[in-house]
């Protein structure tokens, strides 16, 4: 089984500093073997790690997060940009359009667009939700997706999202496939895969957060 962190954000994302060189540098150090660069509403940094791990033992997804007007979807698989603002419906039939799978990241997290808190997934034609996103307090809405999850037969994936190169890893996948992007867009879809690792930590977060929003004001 390969080791999988499928929601990273890059200084192509408004609210990431990071650099790919630095994401990668980590992800080597956590033993990532596939991982996706899952901006805000751009693929910029996507072209940009699928062109740095190119004939590396490091798979790259391409991907991005979409603002859809209900909340937030990782277009896994995709390389083109989505328009943000569009309804969950139509992302997702957007994503689905250029071969991507329609992940929901932190579902039930209401301070960070979970798509859920708005939306009835029996509405939505989703093919896996995040139920461990490394990003919590406490774990109430991972514990949420989990139970979804387990009562409605929808595949699991583990994810550090992080906005810090250094949370790389904290949560992830491991994935049984063929390591090249069909395989693992296909294992996902037949359930082949299990999310793990840890919450990071919430001292390390808001140190960051201060050395970001607040320090770097005075430099």
């Amino acid at each position: 089984m390969y080791k999988m962190d499928s929601h990273i954000h890059s200084e192509y994302s408004p609210d990431s500093l990071s650099k790919i060189d630095d994401i990668l540098k980590v992800a080597r150090r956590e033993n990532i073997d596939i991982l996706a660069i899952s901006d805000h509403n751009t693929v910029d940094g996507t072209s940009e790690i699928v062109a740095k791990t190119r004939n590396t033992d490091i798979l790259a997804i391409p991907s991005i997060e979409i603002s859809s007007s209900q909340g937030h979807i990782l277009g896994f698989g995709c390389e083109e940009n989505i328009p943000q603002g569009l309804s969950p419906e139509d992302t997702i039939d957007r994503i689905h359009d250029l071969g991507g799978l329609a992940i929901v990241p932190h579902p039930y997290c209401f301070y960070r667009h979970g798509l859920l808190c708005k939306s009835d997934y029996k509405d939505l034609k989703i093919d896996a939700i995040e139920t461990k996103n490394a990003r919590f307090i406490i774990g109430y809405c991972n514990n949420k997706a989990k139970n979804l999850a387990k009562r409605e037969n929808i595949p699991t994936l583990g994810a550090s999202d992080a906005h810090y190169w250094e949370f790389v890893g904290d949560c992830y996948s491991l994935i049984e496939c063929e390591k090249d992007i069909d395989g693992v867009l296909k294992a996902i879809k037949k359930g082949k895969v299990e999310a793990h690792g840890k919450g990071t930590s919430n001292i390390l977060l808001s140190k960051y957060l201060i050395e970001k929003n607040v320090l770097k004001k005075f430099d």
